[in-house]
């Protein structure tokens, strides 16, 4: 039995994962905020754009290339940033790196992963992103830059929707906190996780080595939802994405953007993309859907646009791109693939989605996403 019989999509993937991680794990992965209501908005949503099925166009081989910052790029898609990723399973971003070195597409890093810039190094592939959760100390602000250039970051991504600390309510209930404790109540879940136990017995439980560098420099107590990172950061305004901009050397998004009105004046900074992002529901329970942000911040700029939230296969990466997004990004996706299947798990994603995209974009009549029909509303 082959991987595509035992999990032919994303939920197959997802329902494994939740059957290997401890619950508190598996809560902290698998929620929002608040409700949850962003979270299954943004699904809504997503299931409401379809397309016309084309007829008579004979065979073809889809073609899924694009291209991203004036380069080719063989994919639509890449792995976004999440944090605390050696949470859900250990060497959760050397796996992710790895992977996507080997698809030719994007990894992101979080500056509050497990592992630090100079960790991944070694694993980086041609296109390398670091997503910045602003410091607030110049100094930091600048070594933390310069660390991610040395290590073969190429793409700086700020990430401007997290002025303050969620309140993530399933989370604070499975009793997780930053860094994680293991209390006896999380002892008796890991207990029941084996293969999730002894990974973690090997390497240690997960902490965000790339602020070990800048930890000592704040004492300051923190909720349960919080860390470390809080301490050292800022909720960045307009001059901050100016210093950044003439800081970094390289690409420069902003993520987190669902307002049209905001782009010209990015663009004015010097912005080269715009991630239009609702943070998949997990900062703030009362955003519009994703996919609804993006028509007005396409109409908005000439800018590429990165699209997140939501995104559950290659119909939704056709239904993003379809809406205006220039390339789409997947965070809780491949974390599912991972704590599912380990170190198999994000090279099966991306076969998965190569498939899920050419059989959508054969039904469609699409030989390359430029041939992507207007996108129609399903009720």
């Amino acid at each position: 039995m082959t991987l595509h019989t035992r999990y032919p999509a994303l939920t197959d993937l997802r329902h494994k994962a939740k059957q290997r991680l401890p619950k508190f794990v598996w809560d902290y992965l698998d929620s929002a905020t608040g409700t949850e209501s962003t979270q299954a908005r943004n699904r809504t949503r997503l299931d409401e754009i379809g397309f016309l099925p084309s007829i008579l166009h004979g065979e073809f081989t889809p073609d899924l290339g694009t291209t991203l910052f004036g380069k080719p790029v063989p994919r639509p898609y890449g792995i976004a940033p999440v944090g605390m990723s050696g949470l859900m399973w250990p060497d959760a971003e050397g796996i992710l790196a790895r992977s996507a070195a080997r698809a030719g597409i994007p990894y992101g890093l979080s500056t509050v992963a497990t592992q630090s810039p100079e960790d991944l190094a070694p694993h980086l592939g041609s296109d390398a992103w670091f997503q910045m959760y602003p410091p607030r100390d110049t100094s930091i602000r600048t070594d933390m830059l310069a660390r991610a250039k040395d290590a073969g970051f190429s793409t700086l991504v700020l990430t401007v929707d997290v002025p303050v600390a969620s309140r993530r309510e399933r989370q604070t209930r499975s009793g997780l906190t930053m860094p994680p404790r293991l209390t006896p109540r999380l002892m008796a879940q890991v207990a029941m996780r084996p293969a999730w136990a002894l990974g973690m017995a090997r390497r240690g439980l997960p902490h965000m080595r790339t602020l070990d560098k800048y930890a000592a420099t704040t004492d300051t107590a923190l909720s349960s939802t919080a860390h470390v990172g809080y301490l050292l950061r800022t909720s960045p305004d307009w001059d901050y994405v100016a210093w950044l901009r003439d800081a970094w050397d390289g690409p420069f998004v902003v993520k987190g953007v669902l307002r049209g009105q905001d782009a010209p004046r990015l663009e004015t900074i010097g912005v080269d993309g715009l991630w239009v992002s609702n943070h998949a529901g997990r900062q703030f329970d009362g955003a519009p859907a994703a996919i609804d942000a993006l028509k007005d911040v396409r109409a908005a700029t000439t800018l590429p646009v990165i699209f997140d939230s939501g995104v559950e296969g290659g119909l939704d990466i056709l239904r993003a791109l379809a809406s205006g997004a220039d390339y789409v990004m997947l965070g809780r996706a491949f974390h599912y693939a991972l704590a599912a299947l380990g170190a198999a798990g994000p090279d099966h994603l991306i076969d998965l989605l190569d498939k899920d995209l050419a059989a959508n974009m054969g039904q469609v009549g699409a030989r390359k996403l430029a041939d992507l029909p207007p996108p129609i509303t399903l009720r």
